[in-house]
């Protein structure tokens, strides 16, 4: 009874805590603050000696096996609703380079701020005996941009970019925390197997390139062929109840991961993967499900960056703050822009959306949950380096969060703010209507015509018209206005020609 006591109580307490992290997001929006970054302070507080709480029976050491496993869940559904929500239409022209970003430029972050710490403690630190490994273990950690910090910001109402920017870096983040996962349990597998007094060589290193080629291509193909699979049993299956088809849904992510892994692939890549495919196909419940799977990642976050608050310690964080300012400040200043710099040579990006790609390196939940790896191994110092990472994300967050709108209108490539309203209709694909549902906006070509003037092609119905800051319901005899945006619903053939239609030359 005793232990039920303690986990009721327990409950309720990240229940609230988990409350007062949703509610934050308001918050942060006023005082221009990621809300990530409050929910990592909650945590922070929850977990520490300063109230008392029973949150502060979670250690670092005892609370690690818990973290990884609850941040391996969360960064699956998170990765998994950012591949959802990626047109491949709008990434296409960004392929390569994100690809490449996302490959090459962890790695080189990654060894240049590993190399960097290794002098920095060597020069600083002459007692802190610390090997390059350990130092480069750091670096892998710290070396990918993290996903639902780069989407919670990109994709807030306060941020647009101009030019094929946003894609690139909301592509770039989804994709590369695969590789510093990668790139940690490598020098993680490299440093339990190093021979006491013994240096490892360059060839031992150099066995994560195929290593990565073979994770990587496993995981991607399983996230393919699953959500292939996930889209064909979404049309194929008729469930009597609706919510069920969100059930399965849950399912798709945590089976991705699972098999992908158990393949010998890479989980996280193949939940994107998946997550890309089954978001640019058609099936049943289609527009519900990327709401649901929103939503859930959201809750991902705030379980995420809580949790890992709470496994913090803020006095330990205060002892890690000198290296961790150090590596923090030449990542930002240093690292980041340089891997950014070269690979982006010879590509049609201009120099100050090079200069913007590097800025937006965001680091999150996911550097945080990639350190409680060396904990659960007890690697020499791991628990150092945790609160290291912890550091080193806080200052990407608070400094980096705050300023890449001031950063994007410095270089002028900030566009202007899109203004989303909620639409009072909502259309699911069902399977029983051959049924789309699209937003046009109306050409200057059009403004003064009457709805029936348009002469749109049978089967496309106008259902409203969005006007500045509201909407309205059309009738024949409405005139359309500068700025109007029709929302049409119709077969898919039908609004086709419905678009052609409307941007034909005014007869």
């Amino acid at each position: 009874m005793e232990q039920l006591a303690i986990f009721c109580t327990m409950l309720g307490v990240f229940a609230i805590l988990m409350l007062v992290s949703l509610l934050s997001s308001k918050l942060s929006g006023i005082i221009n603050m990621p809300c990530l970054l409050l929910f990592l302070a909650i945590g922070l507080v929850a977990g520490s000696e300063l109230i008392n709480s029973p949150l502060q029976s979670v250690t670092v050491v005892s609370g690690a096996l818990m973290s990884n496993y609850l941040g391996t869940v969360s960064m699956a559904f998170i990765l998994f609703s950012g591949g959802f929500d990626t047109h491949f239409k709008s990434i296409r022209p960004v392929l390569c380079q994100g690809g490449i970003l996302s490959s090459l430029g962890v790695l080189l972050t990654a060894v240049f701020t590993g190399v960097f710490v290794w002098y920095l403690a060597g020069w600083a630190f002459p007692d802190w005996r610390i090997s390059l490994p350990w130092c480069l273990l750091l670096g892998a950690i710290i070396s990918s941009t993290d996903a639902a910090a780069v989407f919670s910001i990109l994709r807030s109402k306060s941020v647009s970019l101009k030019g094929e920017l946003q894609p690139l870096l909301e592509f770039e983040s989804g994709s590369n925390d695969p590789m510093a996962m990668l790139l940690t349990l490598f020098m993680i597998g490299l440093m339990l197997h190093q021979k006491p007094g013994t240096a490892v060589t360059w060839i031992e290193y150099a066995k994560v390139v195929p290593w990565f080629l073979v994770k990587m291509s496993i995981g991607l193909a399983a996230g393919y062929m699953l959500g292939r699979a996930a889209v064909w049993l979404y049309n194929k299956i008729d469930f009597d109840y609706n919510g069920l088809y969100y059930a399965l849904g849950v399912v798709v992510v945590l089976l991705t991961y699972a098999v992908a892994e158990a393949a010998g692939g890479n989980g996280f890549m193949a939940v994107y993967a998946a997550g890309m495919t089954m978001g640019n196909s058609r099936f049943v419940f289609h527009n519900g499900l990327g709401r649901f799977y929103d939503g859930l990642a959201w809750i991902m976050q705030a379980l995420l960056f809580t949790m890992l608050g709470v496994l913090a310690e803020p006095t330990q964080v205060w002892q890690a703050k000198w290296v961790g300012l150090g590596a923090a400040v030449f990542l930002m200043f240093a690292a980041r822009p340089l891997a950014v710099m070269i690979c982006l040579l010879g590509s049609r990006f201009t120099m100050p959306e090079r200069l913007l790609t590097a800025w937006v390196g965001l680091r999150g939940g996911a550097p945080i949950m990639l350190a409680t790896f060396p904990l659960i191994v007890q690697l020499p110092q791991a628990d150092f380096l945790f609160h290291i990472v912890f550091f080193i994300v806080l200052a990407s967050v608070l400094v980096q969060g705050m300023t890449i709108m001031p950063m994007a209108q410095l270089l002028k490539l900030a566009g202007p703010l899109r203004k989303t309203l909620r639409v009072p209709l909502s259309f699911e694909e069902t399977g029983d209507a051959n049924s789309d549902f699209r937003e046009l906006p109306v050409p200057k070509e059009r403004i003064g015509q009457s709805l029936q003037e348009l002469r749109l092609p049978n089967g496309a119905l106008v259902l409203l018209i969005r006007r500045e800051d509201r909407f309205i319901v059309p009738r024949g005899n409405t005139c359309l206005e500068s700025g109007d945006i029709l929302t049409v619903m119709g077969t898919p053939a039908a609004i086709r020609e419905s678009e052609e239609q409307l941007f034909a030359a005014k007869g």
